[in-house]
């Protein structure tokens, strides 16, 4: 972490982001300025580390910062505690996974990745898959939304799906999450053909991370099908820049 006030951006430079990004540029003036803050504070808190051969000049830095930060528009700064650095891939990438089960066996196998988000580690994304979002903003993806929920989810030392909250409320979102999510996932072992993404089958917290995508790119979609979870990502993230009752 680097001490000290973080250099402002720019007028010119913020102003890009906004035409670049429609979530920037629908939020109300109180929260782009809020949103400006909280990416100035990430370009100064974390090194962004293009591999493989990618380079990202200063606005394509800061298009990641404004991605990263929506999340933490009403959770705040604490929301970038835990970890330092960015790794941003040009695409796709391959990371090698093993596991031991019951019987004692090793497994290994490679998966293909566009983000991942190491507990206590850094943040991965892939360029490409950032830039498909912010092509369709409303086609219910956001790969850095996704691994910036996992972050959150992971500050209270357990990736469950459940952030760190207030007890009431943390007790009436583990309630409300969970049945959400059991319900989902007999519907997607039904074989329902359901609008969102069945990766959100896959566990709680990528239940959590997968509905975050929907609250920032399709709030709509999101509460006709899982209302109680999007009542609850608008407590936690506020009202979606995408919704359209939110455009100014």
């Amino acid at each position: 972490m680097f001490a000290g006030a973080p250099p402002p951006i720019s007028d010119t430079d913020w102003s890009a982001i906004a035409d670049r990004l429609p979530w920037v540029r629908r939020l109300d003036a109180d929260r782009r300025d809020r949103l400006r803050a909280l990416a100035a504070l990430f370009l100064h808190r974390k090194s962004i580390t293009p591999v493989a051969g990618l380079q990202l000049d200063a606005r394509a830095r800061l298009t990641l910062a404004a991605l990263c930060c929506l999340p933490l528009l009403e959770f705040g700064e604490e929301g970038l505690h835990g970890w330092s650095q960015l790794i941003v891939y040009p695409d796709a990438f391959r990371v090698n996974r093993s596991h031991v089960d019951a019987a004692g066996v090793m497994h290994e196998w490679d998966d293909e990745l566009i983000g991942e988000a190491w507990e206590s580690g850094p943040l991965v994304l892939s360029w490409a898959d950032v830039e498909a979002d912010i092509a369709e903003p409303d086609a219910g993806f956001c790969v850095a939304v996704h691994e910036m929920a996992h972050k959150i989810d992971a500050l209270d030392g357990v990736l469950d799906g459940t952030p760190p909250l207030p007890r009431d409320w943390q007790r009436a979102w583990a309630r409300d999450f969970q049945r959400s999510f059991d319900a989902f996932v007999a519907r997607v072992d039904g074989g329902e053909d359901l609008p969102i993404d069945p990766y959100a089958a896959e566990a709680p917290e990528e239940f959590f991370a997968v509905c975050s995508e929907y609250h920032f790119s399709a709030p709509a979609l999101l509460r006709e099908v899982l209302p109680d979870v999007a009542a609850h990502l608008v407590r936690l993230y506020g009202t979606s820049p995408m919704d359209a009752a939110s455009q100014v």
